[in-house]
């Protein structure tokens, strides 16, 4: 379960996440950062946003708090521990530590260069697509234009992440290997006449057998 999000090279979790980690209602912790607002205030400017929610008899909005890893920290400390309380904490701690490590990495030349040369690979994958949508509408697919999500899915799935984005330079290599034997297996599959299905079924085969050889570790 991803209990930190990073944006603008932020990193933080929420008052939502934290409450489903501790297996605390949710109106508890709000209630303890309310309390401790000031002493919370001192690590950085405490945001929130009211989140839609609904109900059997409507709609109603919940106040989200958006907390960073100071802060967080701070909040889980005055909760008494036990077992579940204990996990979620050194949870919570290893993928703060795991997002600022992938942040200073994303800022690297390595990080920068390996997206960039991934780019013409997904470009060459999105091109082979646009043919295979043409091949499949031919042979009477009605969802043909769902492709394009289903192949990157796969691709993501086989390497581990959710997005380049947020992938690291390793994970960003493996994506670009992922993809190129896609695109391949697809240009294939139509010189050969293959049912749409079965190039789908073939390009997942070739990328479980590259998990098993590359020993990729899928979260």
């Amino acid at each position: 379960m991803e209990l930190v999000t990073v944006k603008n090279n932020q990193i933080f979790t929420d008052s939502k996440i934290i409450s489903d980690g501790v297996g605390i209602k949710h109106h508890s912790i709000q209630q303890l950062i309310a309390k401790y607002e000031n002493d919370i205030s001192e690590f950085g400017q405490l945001a929130f946003e009211m989140r839609p929610v609904k109900y059997s008899r409507g709609t109603n909005f919940e106040k989200i708090y958006f907390l960073n890893e100071e802060q967080a920290t701070f909040i889980i400390t005055l909760m008494r521990n036990n077992k579940t309380v204990v996990a979620f904490k050194k949870e919570l701690v290893r993928q703060f530590y795991l997002m600022r490590q992938f942040i200073f990495e994303r800022q690297s030349k390595n990080w920068i260069q390996t997206r960039e040369q991934g780019k013409f690979t997904r470009k060459a994958e999105t091109d082979v697509l646009k043919s295979l949508v043409e091949y499949a509408k031919l042979q009477g697919s009605e969802h043909s234009d769902k492709m394009y999500i289903t192949y990157t899915k796969l691709a993501n799935k086989i390497c581990g992440v959710s997005g380049r984005d947020n992938a690291t330079a390793q994970q960003l290599s493996n994506l670009t290997v992922a993809e190129n034997i896609i695109l391949h297996c697809i240009q294939a599959g139509i010189d050969e006449n293959k049912h749409y299905k079965d190039i789908y079924k073939d390009c997942k085969k070739r990328l479980e057998m590259f998990k098993d050889i590359a020993y990729l570790e899928v979260a």
